[in-house]
């Protein structure tokens, strides 16, 4: 009598497409879509562009069109005769930025990893300390009189980088992912090893909360380059050298708009009419292009930073 061996699966038999869990036809179309999504985000973004580079009275006669009847210049140039003005502005908000990034991982990241640690005494005590603001602000003018009366950051960059180093909400977002991506069985074993809580963090839980970190830099840089309403409260017109690019971008859309409208009253006149409409596709050209320039990078660092770090069985 002979006997059958049980076939024994082989995964170096199959090939990719029929380890696929879908089939060739599916992952055509699921490809297809994500390509047209795709296509539909990255269009509006190509309509300014090419707008902030069509004359002023193609835009008038065809509005916003991918395909102008003329190409012009003229509202960036209207808008580069600011000179040091507006690469003054660029420069601190690059400042700004990357000093609140950094300064702001520096202060969430050590309070997150205390709070995720069972052994912390005071860990429930800090974690209402938190929520309570997250739930009940003080209000803005509580906020402008402790900043300004208290602190005496008026008219200075702290008033930009200070209040907004810390948020609750990235604090326990960090709390959660150290909780679930650092086992307690890897701390335990480096302090067996003689390792102190703050070599622990710096070699062992940052290179494995890589991805997390990175994504609320990334968010954090968002939040300081495309914010211009702290300037606008702490700092006066006396100090236009502290003033971040959004600001500057507010403030030149603002002196547009009235006189686009002072020329409307003075039809015998000659006054000069700025390319309005262009120069605002201008404005969000300047506003976006950094964070399209920089969120490539980032995501290189999220990618690096998912594979590094792991517990062995």
């Amino acid at each position: 009598m002979q006997i059958r061996k049980k076939k024994t699966f082989d995964p170096e038999e199959y090939t990719a497409a029929e380890r696929s869990v879908f089939s060739k036809r599916t992952n055509i179309i699921v490809s297809i879509l994500f390509a047209l999504l795709a296509l539909l985000v990255f269009l509006p973004i190509l309509l300014v562009i090419i707008v902030s580079f069509s004359s002023e009275s193609s835009v008038t006669e065809l509005g916003y069109s991918f395909f102008p009847k003329a190409w012009s210049l003229e509202s960036w140039r209207y808008l580069f005769r600011s000179g040091t003005y507006l690469t003054r502005a660029i420069i601190n908000s690059f400042l700004i930025t990357a000093a609140g990034t950094v300064l702001g991982l520096v202060l969430m990241c050590p309070i997150a990893y205390a709070l995720s640690r069972k052994t912390f005494r005071w860990r429930r005590a800090i974690l209402v300390f938190l929520m309570i603001p997250m739930l009940f602000s003080g209000g803005l003018v509580s906020t402008y009189m402790v900043n300004t009366q208290i602190l005496h950051l008026q008219n200075t960059c702290f008033a930009l980088i200070l209040p907004g180093l810390c948020s609750t909400w990235f604090i326990m977002i960090l709390r959660n992912y150290y909780q679930t991506a650092v086992p307690d069985s890897l701390i335990e074993a480096a302090m067996v090893d003689g390792g102190r809580q703050f070599q622990i963090f710096l070699k062992i839980v940052i290179p494995i909360t890589t991805p997390v970190m990175m994504t609320i830099a990334l968010f954090q840089i968002f939040a300081y380059w495309n914010s211009w309403y702290p300037a606008l409260l702490y700092l006066d017109s006396n100090h236009t050298e502290l003033y971040p690019l959004q600001y500057v971008l507010v403030n030149m859309q603002r002196s547009i708009d009235m006189l686009a409208k002072d020329a409307q009253y003075m039809s015998g006149a000659q006054t000069y009419t700025p390319p309005a409409v262009t120069v605002r596709m201008v404005l969000v050209v300047l506003a976006i292009l950094p964070i399209l320039v920089i969120f490539p990078f980032f995501q290189r660092f999220v990618k690096t930073g998912m594979t590094v770090g792991a517990v062995k069985e």
